[in-house]
């Protein structure tokens, strides 16, 4: 059987599991939306007695930001419900309470998994990924900038502020009208859902609780998001080059966690499934990678092996793996004398 008879029989075997259940979707919502309104309520209620006991609730509701955040990424792929106008408006609603706008995520989630892994096709809804040979050439002001990117006080510290704050609240300049309008929309249930809890509680414990939460889930999704695609021997190709299946299998990680944090996750930790069929729910991606033998070959990451991940920051695509910046300190060192020592002969002849 050749590649392309494989990529066939593959995407074949993966369809049955591409099928929303209605039943299952309203239990995820119900499951997850329910604990999520009492764990914010009972936060609110403990901040007069204990600030701590309100910040541990808050940080326990972040869980369930994070599933919540999975029933509104389904929704984007139209795979939580087979009814638009219902995957629509829970996508708004759900989109409202992880503050991020459908439509515009929408649109550049679709852009992700369109380019996903393809070198010629960065910078829309992926994590900034440079490689070796265009990090030695960049100016010293632009390696700073990435090298700051690629902090992990940067990424998981600021990364959530400025996507709830400041990248989520904004359209694009090509956004379409109902792009724009669901962006307002969402904004303005936003303003009123925290005016309304400010007014209630106010701002103190607007932002122990809201704060805390909504810190930590971004956190922790900006984790998910970077640990799913960003380990040592991720799937990168040119443009040319580039394959659907090999980035979704091969570019997009297992992330093997433990029952409890996979319930919370949403089952996003089988990355490498969604990736290649984007219309199957979280509910169905462990089936779909437990039955079908060839998803079971995707890198299997684990929380240890997930934390080495930190360490890589350049893709090198002669070697198809990702480097630290200390292994290529040598060749930046080695261009910057150079570009020196080309300088200064042209200093003297001018």
């Amino acid at each position: 059987m050749n590649n392309i008879e494989k990529t066939k029989q593959l995407r074949k075997d993966v369809a049955p599991f591409a099928k929303s259940h209605l039943n299952k979707s309203i239990m995820q919502m119900v499951n997850t939306l329910l604990p999520l309104i009492i764990l914010w309520t009972a936060a609110y209620l403990l901040v007069p007695v204990s600030v701590w006991a309100s910040v541990g609730l808050s940080i326990v509701a972040a869980g369930f930001v994070v599933r919540t955040f999975i029933i509104f990424h389904d929704c984007t792929h139209g795979s939580f419900f087979k009814n638009k106008k219902a995957t629509d408006i829970v996508g708004t609603l759900t989109g409202v309470l992880t503050l991020f706008s459908y439509e515009k995520w929408k649109r550049e989630h679709a852009i992700h998994h369109a380019t996903s892994s393809n070198l010629d096709k960065r910078g829309v809804g992926d994590i900034w990924v440079m490689t070796i040979d265009e990090y030695i050439a960049a100016s010293k002001m632009e390696r700073f900038k990435y090298r700051a990117y690629r902090n992990p006080l940067v990424m998981f510290g600021l990364g959530p502020l400025y996507l709830v704050l400041i990248s989520s609240r904004f359209n694009r300049k090509d956004a379409k009208r109902k792009e724009r309008m669901n962006t307002y929309l969402s904004n303005i249930i936003i303003v009123a859902l925290a005016t309304t809890l400010v007014m209630t509680a106010g701002w103190t414990a607007f932002l122990i609780v809201h704060g805390t939460t909504m810190f930590v889930a971004g956190a922790l999704g900006i984790w998910l998001f970077y640990i799913q695609h960003t380990f040592e021997d991720s799937y990168f190709e040119e443009e040319s080059e580039w394959d659907y299946v090999k980035a979704a299998i091969e570019g997009s990680s297992y992330y093997k966690l433990p029952l409890v944090l996979q319930w919370v996750t949403g089952n996003i930790g089988f990355h490498h499934v969604h990736h290649l069929s984007p219309r199957v729910p979280n509910y169905l991606l462990e089936e779909a990678h437990e039955k079908v033998p060839p998803l079971q070959k995707a890198t299997t990451v684990t929380i240890k092996t997930s934390l080495e991940s930190l360490r890589y920051k350049l893709y090198d695509p002669s070697h198809k793996a990702f480097v630290t910046f200390k292994s290529v300190q040598r060749l930046v060192d080695e261009h910057d004398r150079l570009s020196k020592n080309q300088e200064v002969p042209m200093k003297k002849a001018s």
